[in-house]
């Protein structure tokens, strides 16, 4: 297996990386869905998060009322170690920075070379409130992030997963966790995400970093443009803001009417929609066993569910 190249080899590599095996268990059967529109944002409370959850079936999903009306990351980690029961959630931020390419998360800085490590190194390094991850970004390893053109050439700072390059392919557009600046940037907030995953990973399945246990939550990593565009949600139109565009959506996903929200945010229909699509997908497995992910890729980058 070439570094840099996207390949499955029949055997696995061997790389200085510590290497996890590929998920023993292809898939399984789930009886709950979730997802969670997530937010970097700094402070303790984020109306940009909103989690979504539904049963196997066909009914509606809905919003999980959020502790004292607004979530933070950690009220949302507190949920998820609360769930004991056969739920595959979802949550649309990048679980790793690319490795495959580079050879390293950040080159020329003495990190982990795996996922799991890494996630650790970023929440000890990070004070932030609310498992925010700012100062990894903007003190901590300052020079390879991307905040504006002082930075020198943007272009210098793009690098990607091998998922995100597959997904580049297909859509066109992705997003990098170097690039800090805009309102679609997801920097902040995978590495917010970092921390998050590394504070549950005792006690969920993080797929594809773990092998898929034969009970008991799963995480995945989702996009939720992704889901949008299995729902007939036109390229360029991916966020719904209203009640018969949600229902025409879920309609496409095989979903009974939702029960009318008090506000249509992006938050909210991404969250209830996505929900909806992992219920419908998660017993595809050519979702589980893509092409190009192998041993290396699952360790270092993992995946995003739903890219083939």
């Amino acid at each position: 297996c070439n570094i840099g190249t996207v390949c499955a080899p029949a055997k696995p590599i061997q790389t200085r990386h510590d290497v996890l095996p590929l998920p023993k268990r292809l898939m399984r059967p789930f009886t709950r869905f979730a997802c969670a529109d997530w937010s970097g944002a700094k402070g303790s409370r984020h109306p940009g998060i909103a989690l979504a959850v539904c049963e196997a079936g066909n009914k509606a999903p809905r919003l999980v009322p959020a502790p004292s009306g607004i979530w933070s990351r950690q009220a949302v980690a507190d949920w998820l170690l609360a769930q004991d029961d056969d739920l595959l959630i979802g949550f649309d931020f990048s679980f790793a920075p690319p490795m495959i390419a580079r050879g390293a998360y950040l080159p020329g800085d003495a990190l982990p070379t795996s996922a799991k490590p890494f996630w650790a190194y970023v929440d000890d390094i990070c004070d932030d409130v609310d498992l925010g991850a700012a100062s990894f970004l903007e003190k901590h390893h300052r020079r390879h992030f991307y905040f504006g053109a002082a930075d020198g050439v943007k272009s210098t700072f793009l690098h990607w997963r091998q998922c995100e390059l597959l997904n580049k392919n297909s859509s066109g557009k992705i997003s990098t966790v170097f690039d800090a600046i805009g309102a679609s940037q997801v920097a902040k907030a995978s590495f917010a995400g970092m921390r998050f995953l590394n504070h549950v990973r005792d006690h969920v399945a993080i797929w594809p970093f773990d092998p898929l246990p034969e009970r008991g939550p799963v995480v995945v990593e989702i996009y939720t443009t992704i889901a949008a565009r299995a729902a007939g949600v036109a390229k360029g139109r991916s966020k719904i803001r209203d009640a018969s565009g949600l229902d025409d959506a879920l309609s496409a996903l095989d979903s009974l009417p939702h029960t009318p929200l008090e506000r249509y945010t992006d938050h909210a229909t991404d969250a209830l929609l996505t929900a909806a699509w992992l219920r419908k997908t998660a017993s595809n497995p050519q979702f589980w066993t893509p092409t190009a992910l192998n041993c290396e890729i699952a360790a270092t980058e993992g995946w995003t569910f739903g890219i083939i």
